[in-house]
């Protein structure tokens, strides 16, 4: 007799036992929930400024509807390495060392298929991005994770680095500043993971999509420190810092054998961003830098305001020096993330991220996005204080 079939015991082995997104799991729960204020998903409240937007419209206008080069626009690619020469202080050509990907998400799942070996340790620090880890470990790889403290202003110590480095470490991965701690790092602090990586002949990704939101001291990439340049996968993109989500536009530079090599599975698999998104990337890249200062500055105040608040109803809150995310410490509650995240929504209406989605590190914390409104942001506070009020007594 046949055996019923059982499509699940097709599935790879390497996929299975990735678990789905914490943040798009909790976010099941908020659908169909009226008067929700969310401070959950990472996306800027600004509309892409209209400049921006009337490129995109020109551009279809004009009829420009094919596909371009695999590693994208040339102009755009010589765009960027204009102004990461001017920004970032690193030097790139644009024929060979960039490529366009269909948003950071691709351009460093390319990157971990175009290094990893089966066996390869990768280090990450967390708590993190959601996709690193599953990302490592779809290309075969070994997560390696080194936690940052809440005491250090979450940032990633050269020591707690070196003390996980095997014979079988091949890449750390560095995402500074942090999503969902808004961590950054000194040059100072970046020098000594140079140092490290440099000792032990490590390749870094970096992935600095966070950087124009840098509110406190100067952004340093750790691809312009000295014997970095060569051995390290640059990520950038134009989501966050020109409110520009959903035409999924990134880029990675870095030397030109890796980005051959990232390019062979980009043009098997993408081919190609689309070539609208990436005229309104143009149109960004070069008249986009004051549209970014303004939103950065409000960014600021509402950072301000939700860390004030936060550490007034007792939650102790370190003040993120990047990104537009406070993460608070929700221990003193007695609940756990995900139970402090779940009540929060059902009792008050207020939709954030516990820090368990973003690794063990997390757990004790809660991500609240600030890039919403400072009225709702102050009606949010509001409600959240009076759970914190309730759940102590």
């Amino acid at each position: 007799m046949t055996k019923p079939f059982q499509p699940d015991t097709f599935i790879a082995a390497n996929v299975r036992n990735i678990p789905r997104s914490g943040i798009r799991d909790f976010f099941d729960i908020v659908q169909g929930m009226k008067d929700v204020i969310s401070l959950g998903v990472g996306e800027p409240d600004f509309v892409t400024p209209w400049h921006i937007r009337e490129a995109a419209i020109f551009a279809l206008e004009k009829g420009r509807t094919s596909y371009t080069s695999n590693l994208g626009l040339l102009k755009l690619r010589e765009a960027i390495a204009v102004s990461l020469e001017k920004h970032f202080n690193v030097t790139y050509n644009p024929k060979n060392q960039i490529i366009i990907a269909v948003g950071v998400s691709e351009a460093m799942d390319i990157a971990f298929r175009a290094v990893i070996n089966p066996g390869d340790e990768i280090i990450y620090h967390e708590p993190c991005y959601v996709s690193y880890a599953p990302g490592i470990s779809l290309a075969h790889g070994v997560p390696v994770a080194v936690s940052c403290k809440a005491e250090n202003g979450f940032a990633v110590t050269a020591e707690a680095i070196e003390k996980v480095i095997t014979p079988k470490s091949k890449m750390l991965v560095l995402n500074f500043p942090t999503n969902p701690t808004g961590g950054t790092m000194t040059r100072a602090e970046l020098q000594k993971i140079a140092d490290v990586v440099l000792k032990h002949n490590l390749l870094v990704m970096t992935d600095e999509i966070y950087s124009e939101l840098t509110f406190e001291g100067d952004h340093t990439s750790i691809a312009s420190l000295p014997g970095m340049l060569e051995r390290t996968i640059f990520l950038h993109g134009f989501s966050k810092a020109y409110a520009m989500t959903g035409f999924r536009i990134g880029y990675a530079c870095g030397p030109v054998e890796l980005i051959e090599a990232m390019m062979k599975i980009h043009q098997y698999s993408m081919l190609c961003a689309s070539i609208i998104s990436q005229e309104a990337a143009l149109e960004a890249i070069q008249f986009g830098e004051p549209d970014t200062i303004e939103m950065r500055d409000q960014y600021r105040l509402r950072r301000n305001f939700i860390v004030d608040a936060l550490n007034k109803m007792g939650l102790k809150c370190h003040l993120p020096r990047g990104s537009f995310y406070a993460f608070p410490n929700i221990t003193s509650t007695g609940l756990s993330s995900k139970d402090f995240a779940v009540r929060l929504l059902q009792e008050e209406k207020v939709a954030c991220v516990p820090g368990s989605a973003f690794g063990p590190s997390g757990e004790g914390f809660l991500r609240c996005c600030f890039a919403t409104s400072l009225e709702q942001l102050q009606t949010a506070m509001e409600r959240m204080g009076k759970f914190v009020e309730r759940v102590r007594k």
